[in-house]
């Protein structure tokens, strides 16, 4: 099996990317990424992103800090010996204020690990692949094909009206 090699396509303004990547889908070329130094909603529609997962990481942590919480004022309330005047031990309004602090300090904590799980943080294999011209006044689009084929998407983004830069 041939090696593979990924070629950037770099663009003037964010329509020729875009196009450049819709184009891309139905090509054959396995499309790797999109890099933009400002937000393009053309890009967005064009990648045609699906929602997120790191609200389900936000969810499992808020539920894990609500009975975790509440699981701990239980314990520190059954541990001591507390004098409470025949009212019961484990009441739930004051158990249910520390179980709503741990629900928003665990949703806080599932949302910052859904977030570095989600997208791959840190991610120092991708530093290999980019152009910096990219942070400034280009819109780079990167395809991956087989090192055979790599005259074949360099005459694509060349029709698309891009600079291309080959990374082995």
């Amino acid at each position: 099996m041939p090696a593979e090699t990924c070629v950037m396509g770099l663009f003037k303004d964010d329509g020729t990317a875009a196009r450049a990547i819709r184009d891309l889908a139905g090509s054959g070329f396995a499309f790797r990424g999109a890099h933009s130094p400002v937000p393009s909603h053309k890009i967005l529609e064009a990648l045609k992103l699906k929602k997120g997962r790191v609200g389900w990481f936000t969810l499992a942590g808020g539920i894990l800090g609500f009975f975790s919480g509440f699981a701990l004022a239980i314990f520190t309330s059954t541990r001591w010996d507390l004098i409470v005047s025949g009212k019961p031990i484990v009441s739930l309004i004051p158990f249910f204020i520390v179980g709503f602090e741990f629900t928003i300090l665990f949703s806080v904590f599932g949302n910052v690990i859904g977030l570095l799980t989600c997208c791959r943080l840190p991610d120092y294999a991708g530093l290999a692949v980019y152009d910096p011209r990219c942070s400034g006044e280009h819109f780079g689009v990167l395809a991956a094909c087989e090192s055979n084929r790599r005259g074949e998407l360099t005459d694509f983004f060349e029709k698309k009206g891009g600079e291309v830069r080959i990374f082995e």
